[in-house]
């Protein structure tokens, strides 16, 4: 599903249950936030959406079973220059890491074939490295900016509620004629508070989550690039 298609089906499911909390299952209270509260809930939604997304599809990069494991038995392979073990293995692993490996390998296997110099045969898999890290990388950041953006516009919409909340206030505290209105000052200060908490809220769970998900996302591209060249070092020592 394109990235675009999968927020927008996200946004449409969010405003409708958010509106569904908003009018049955908040308190009283929380209600006197008014018709933003409905937009933070949505907001909220859409946050947990994408981190639980982030969260399986990570996981689902790191392949079936324990890197550690699996890079070990990688390299062995490579090292005794049995390619087919070494293809055969990052098939049964999957993953980011197993796929950008097993390109490699692969044009190596074609290129070795062929009449051409070592720095050629190891420039082709580099490229080929490269263009699997190309179709990998996508699938590790997508939604990332989405977080960004969700944790941004929660702060502006919680500053929005509170800046009508206590303009709603200090209507009521300037009523010409007479005292304040307490009740409407006690909901414009409700109003307020309940839009400021909810904003917070929403930004600190986006920008946990989005700085979280960025570090893992690095991490993981610092080690595909570390394997990648100790790859091409031994794939270098049997092309010379």
């Amino acid at each position: 599903m394109r990235p675009g298609l999968f927020i927008s089906i996200i946004f449409v499911l969010a405003i409708i249950v958010s509106t569904a909390i908003y009018l049955y299952l908040l308190p009283e209270y929380i209600q006197k936030g008014g018709p933003l509260v409905v937009v933070l809930i949505t907001i909220s939604i859409m946050n947990i959406t994408f981190i639980i997304e982030r969260a399986l599809t990570l996981r689902k990069a790191r392949g079936k079973r324990s890197s550690v494991v699996f890079l070990k038995e990688t390299m062995d392979a490579i090292r005794r220059s049995d390619l087919d073990r070494t293809i055969a293995l990052c098939n049964a692993q999957r993953g980011t890491l197993a796929n950008v490996l097993r390109s490699g390998i692969e044009r190596f296997q074609q290129v070795s074939k062929e009449n051409l110099t070592s720095d050629r045969q190891i420039a082709e898999v580099r490229r080929a490295i490269d263009e699997a890290n190309a179709l990998e990388m996508p699938l590790l950041e997508r939604n990332l900016i989405a977080l960004s953006t969700i944790a941004s516009i929660a702060t502006m919409v919680g500053l929005l509620g509170t800046t009508i909340g206590m303009i709603r206030s200090f209507a009521a505290m300037g009523k010409a004629g007479g005292a304040p209105d307490a009740i409407q000052l006690a909901i414009g200060i409700s109003e307020a508070l309940i839009n400021t908490a909810g904003g917070l809220f929403a930004a600190i769970v986006g920008i946990v989550a989005y700085n979280y998900f960025v570090n893992r996302v690095d991490t993981f591209t610092y080690q595909i690039d570390e394997i990648s060249q100790e790859m091409i070092a031994m794939l270098t020592g049997r092309a010379a």
